[in-house]
C-alpha cells in the first residue's frame, strides 16, 4: 500500500491553479481588447485567413477614399458646367433682348460689352480648380487650362490674338476689290462669274436661270451666262454662294422694264448686249452688298473656328511682309510665337474622358477627364469672343446689316446645331460617373461589412462568453486555492486520532 502525501497533492493542485491564471490573464484581455488575440500567430490555422481579409478590407477603404475624391471634383465640374451653359443662355438672351441698334464709343453695341463681361467669366471658369488640379486640361492636371481674355483678344507681344486673326481673315476674304473673291466679267452678251480655288472668300455653289433666250454654260465655280435674246419682265437668274463659315446665301435678280431699276433688279435694255451689261452691274452690286454686309460676319466666324476650334490655329498665309492677306491663297499654321494658344491644356489623341480615370471597387473603373477645347466649349468661347472681338463704325451703313448677320451666326452656333457636342452633352457624361460612384461606394460598404464581419468572426470574440468563461475560472479558481489551502495544513498528527493509543 502506497500512501500519496500531502505534499504532491499540493503540488498538483498548485499547477492547475497557475493554469487557470493563465487562463484567467488570457480572457481579461479578450475582454478588454475584443480581440481573440494581440498577434496573428496567436489565431492558429485563421492567421493566413485574417491576413487576408484585412488586405480587403484595406483595398476597399481605398476604393472609397477615392470615391470621396472623385465624387467631390465631379460635383464641382456640374456646377461649372452649369455656369458656363447659363453664361451661353445669357449671351443669347441679350442678344435677343436688344434694343435698337447703336454703337458706344469703342464701336460696339451693350450686347457685345456684356460679352466681354461673359468672356472673361467663362475663362475664370474654365480654370478652375480642385486642389492643385486644374479641371479642364486634360490629364496636364498641373498645367493652366486657358489663356486669359486679354490675351486671347488683344495678343501678348509677339504673339497676334483673336482680333488680329479677324482682322487677317477679313481681308483675305474679301479679296481684291472687295467681291469676296468672286470675279465678274464677260463681254456682252456675255456675263460671266467665277470663284478662286482659295480657301478665301465667297464659292459659287448654284446657278439657277430661268432668263428668256438664255444659256447658261460651264458650272461652279465658273459660270457663263449668254442673253441669245432679251429675257421677259420677272424671269429670274440666281446665284448660290457659299460663305467663309459655311453658310450659304442666294443672290436672285430679276429682269424688268423700270429704270432705274429697284434693288435686286437689272433693266432690259434696247438690245441682248445692254441688257446684259445691265445684268452685269446689278450682279456686281449685289456681290458688293454681301460683301459688305454677310460675308464680314460669316469671316469673323470664320476666324473664330480657326482660331478656337484648330490645333494649332489657323492663320491667313501673307506670303511673307509686308503682309498680302487680300491676295492670300492658303492658311497656316499659327505657332506659340506668333499666335496666342487659347487652350494651354493636355491636347492629346486620347479622348477628353479618359484623361482622367479612378478605380473605385476591386473591378469598377470610371472616366471623368475634361478639356476646355472640347467641341461644346470651344464652341461657347468661340461665339462669345466674336462677339467681344468685332467693332462696326457708326459712319458705316452696312453696319447694322452686318451686325445682323453677325449675331444670327452666333445665336445658331450657341443654339447647338444638331449632331454637335453641347455643354449638357459633357454634363450627361458626368452624371453617368457620379451614378457609377454611387453604385460602387454602395457596393463598397456592402464589401465592407461582409469582410468585416468575417474578420470579426476569426479576430474577435463573445464578450458575454468571455465574461460566463471568467466566472467560471474565477469560481473554480477559488474553490481550488480553498482545497489547496486546507492540504497543506494537514500532516501525519491529523491521521492519529486520540484514541488510537
Amino acid at each position: 500500500m502506497s500512501i500519496t502525501g500531502p505534499g504532491s497533492i499540493t503540488a498538483a493542485n498548485l499547477a492547475a491553479q497557475a493554469n487557470m491564471f493563465n487562463q484567467l490573464n488570457t480572457l481579461s484581455q479578450q475582454l478588454g481588447t475584443g480581440d481573440a488575440s494581440q498577434t496573428y500567430s496567436g489565431l492558429g490555422s485563421q492567421a493566413d485567413v485574417a491576413v487576408s481579409l484585412g488586405a480587403q478590407l484595406s483595398a476597399i477603404g481605398g476604393y472609397s477614399t477615392t470615391g470621396t475624391t472623385v465624387g467631390t471634383t465631379l460635383t464641382l465640374a456640374q456646377s461649372v458646367l452649369t455656369q458656363l451653359n447659363t453664361a451661353g443662355g445669357s449671351v443669347l438672351q441679350s442678344i435677343n433682348q436688344e434694343p435698337a441698334f447703336s454703337l458706344n464709343g469703342n464701336g460696339q453695341t451693350a450686347t457685345q460689352q456684356s460679352a466681354a463681361g461673359y468672356l472673361d467669366q467663362i475663362l475664370s471658369l474654365l480654370n478652375t480648380q480642385v486642389g492643385n488640379n486644374y479641371m479642364f486640361s486634360g490629364s496636364a492636371l498641373t498645367q493652366q487650362s486657358v489663356a486669359s481674355a486679354s490675351d486671347i483678344l488683344n495678343g501678348n507681344g509677339s504673339q497676334a490674338g483673336f482680333t488680329q486673326v479677324i482682322s487677317e481673315r477679313l481681308q483675305a476674304d474679301e479679296g481684291v476689290g472687295n467681291l469676296g473673291r468672286l470675279t465678274i466679267g464677260g463681254a456682252a452678251p456675255n456675263v460671266t462669274l467665277s470663284s478662286d480655288t482659295s480657301p478665301f472668300g465667297f464659292k459659287l455653289a448654284t446657278v439657277n436661270s430661268n432668263l428668256t433666250g438664255a444659256t447658261v454654260t460651264g458650272s461652279p465655280p465658273s459660270i457663263s451666262v449668254n442673253l441669245g435674246s432679251n429675257p421677259n419682265p420677272g424671269d429670274t437668274i440666281s446665284f448660290g454662294l457659299t460663305l467663309p463659315d459655311g453658310s450659304s446665301q442666294t443672290i436672285t435678280l430679276q429682269a424688268t422694264t423700270a429704270s432705274p431699276p429697284a434693288a435686286n433688279q437689272f433693266t432690259i435694255g434696247g438690245t441682248a448686249n445692254a441688257t446684259a451689261t445691265n445684268l452685269q452691274g446689278a450682279l456686281t452690286t449685289a456681290v458688293s452688298n454681301l460683301a459688305q454686309t454677310a460675308l464680314p460676319a460669316a469671316s469673323a466666324i470664320a476666324a473664330a473656328n480657326n482660331f478656337f476650334s484648330s490645333d494649332p490655329p489657323q492663320r491667313v498665309n501673307g506670303g511673307g511682309p509686308p503682309a498680302n492677306f487680300a491676295t492670300a491663297t492658303s492658311l497656316q499654321n499659327g505657332t506659340t510665337a506668333n499666335t496666342v494658344f487659347w487652350y494651354t491644356g493636355e491636347n492629346g489623341a486620347t479622348p477628353a474622358r479618359q484623361t482622367a480615370t479612378a478605380q473605385v471597387g476591386p473591378t469598377m473603373t470610371i472616366d471623368y477627364g475634361m478639356r476646355a477645347n472640347e467641341q461644346a466649349i470651344s464652341t461657347l468661347v468661340g461665339n462669345v469672343a466674336v462677339l467681344a472681338a468685332t467693332t462696326y463704325s457708326a459712319s458705316n451703313p452696312n453696319a447694322q446689316a452686318s451686325y445682323q448677320d453677325l449675331t444670327q451666326s452666333v445665336t445658331t452656333n450657341l443654339d447647338g446645331p444638331p449632331g454637335t457636342q453641347t455643354v449638357p452633352d459633357i454634363e450627361a457624361d458626368l452624371v453617368n460617373a457620379q451614378t457609377e460612384v454611387a453604385n460602387a461606394t454602395a457596393l463598397n460598404t456592402q464589401t465592407q461589412n461582409t469582410l468585416q464581419n468575417m474578420l470579426q468572426g476569426i479576430e474577435g470574440v463573445n464578450q458575454n462568453q468571455i465574461g460566463e468563461n471568467i466566472l467560471t475560472l474565477q469560481t473554480n479558481l477559488s474553490a481550488s486555492m480553498s482545497v489547496t489551502a486546507r492540504l497543506a495544513q494537514i500532516s501525519l498528527v491529523n491521521f492519529l486520532s486520540p484514541s488510537a493509543g
